[in-house]
C-alpha cells in the first residue's frame, strides 16, 4: 500500500505541471474573451471585469451562425464517409481473402508517407478540370479521400482483434458477408469507430489549408478560415478572436466527452492482438 500510494503521489506530482502546462491556453483563451480590448496584454490573466461584448461582436462581424453549419454539415458528412469507406475496407484487408490483398493494402498506406502541402496544387488542378473548385462538394471529395486510408488502417488494426470463429460460426447460420459484417462485426467494433470518428471529427473541424485554397465563395468557407479573417495586418481584435475560437471548441469538447469511454476503450484494444 506505501508503494502503491508512492506511486499515485509520485505520478501525480510529474503529470500536474503537464496538465497545467496543456490546460494554460485554453484558459488564457476563455479569460481573454471576456476581457477588455485595452487590458488584453497589461492585465492581469484573470480580467478584473468581465464584458461578454467580444462574443455578440464575433457572432455578427463574420457571420458566424453560417460558417458554423457550414462546418458542421461538412464534418458530419466527412465522419461518416470516412466511416463507411473505413470499416468496408478494413473488415476487407483483415477478414477477407482475395487476389493482392497485400499489396493493395501497402498501396493505400503509401497515400500516408505524402504531406498534404504537397498535394495542394495537383490536387487544385484535378478539381478544376473535374469543375468541383469553389464548392463544397469538391472540398468533401478531398477530404474523405484524404482522410479514408489512415482511418482504415485504424480500423484493420481493430477487426483483427476479433476471433475468426465468430465470422465463421456465422457463415455456417447461413449469413452473408454484409450480414455478417453489419450485425455481429460492427456492434463490437464500436471502440474502434469512436476512435475513428474523435480523431476525424477534430482533423475536419480544425482544417484550414485546404479550405482556405479550393474554396473562394465566402459564403461557403467552414468557421476556421472565417475566424482567421479577424487577425488584421496592423491590429487584431483578439477578444472577438478568442470568442469565436472559445465558441468553435465547444463542438469539438461535446463530441469527445460523448465518446471518451470508448476512446480510451479503443485504444487499448487496438493496441494489442490476440
Amino acid at each position: 500500500m506505501r508503494k502503491t500510494l508512492f506511486g499515485k503521489s509520485f505520478a501525480t506530482f510529474v503529470l500536474l505541471p503537464f496538465c497545467v502546462l496543456m490546460a494554460f491556453p485554453f484558459v488564457w483563451m476563455l479569460c481573454t474573451s471576456l476581457r477588455e480590448q485595452n487590458t488584453i496584454f497589461n492585465g492581469p490573466i484573470i480580467p478584473r471585469k468581465l464584458t461578454g461584448s467580444a462574443y455578440r461582436e464575433a457572432w455578427t462581424s463574420i457571420d458566424f451562425p453560417l460558417h458554423f453549419w457550414n462546418s458542421v454539415w461538412i464534418t458530419s458528412v466527412t465522419v461518416i464517409g470516412v466511416l463507411i469507406f473505413a470499416t468496408l475496407s478494413g473488415y476487407a484487408f483483415a477478414k477477407l481473402d482475395f487476389p493482392f490483398r497485400n499489396t493493395l493494402f501497402v498501396l493505400l498506406l503509401t497515400t500516408l508517407m505524402m504531406p498534404s502541402t504537397a498535394l495542394i496544387i495537383p490536387l487544385y488542378l484535378e478539381l478544376k478540370s473535374f469543375g468541383l473548385l469553389d464548392s463544397q462538394a469538391g472540398l468533401l471529395v478531398l477530404y474523405i479521400s484524404g482522410s479514408a486510408p489512415f482511418a482504415m488502417f485504424l480500423m484493420r488494426a481493430f477487426f483483427q482483434t476479433l476471433p475468426d470463429e465468430l465470422i465463421e460460426a456465422a457463415r455456417v447460420d447461413g449469413g452473408s458477408e454484409l450480414t455478417i459484417f453489419r450485425r455481429v462485426i460492427l456492434p463490437l467494433t464500436r471502440p474502434g469507430i469512436a476512435t475513428v470518428v474523435i480523431f476525424q471529427f477534430l482533423s475536419t473541424w480544425n482544417e484550414f489549408l485546404i479550405a482556405n485554397t479550393v474554396l473562394r465563395s465566402t459564403d461557403a468557407l467552414p468557421l476556421q478560415p472565417v475566424l482567421f479573417t479577424l487577425m488584421g495586418q496592423y491590429s487584431t481584435n483578439w477578444p472577438a478572436l478568442t470568442a469565436g475560437l472559445t465558441l468553435s471548441v465547444v463542438p469539438v469538447v461535446i463530441v469527445y466527452v460523448r465518446m471518451q469511454r470508448q476512446f480510451v476503450a479503443g485504444m487499448m484494444l487496438g493496441a494489442v492482438k490476440n
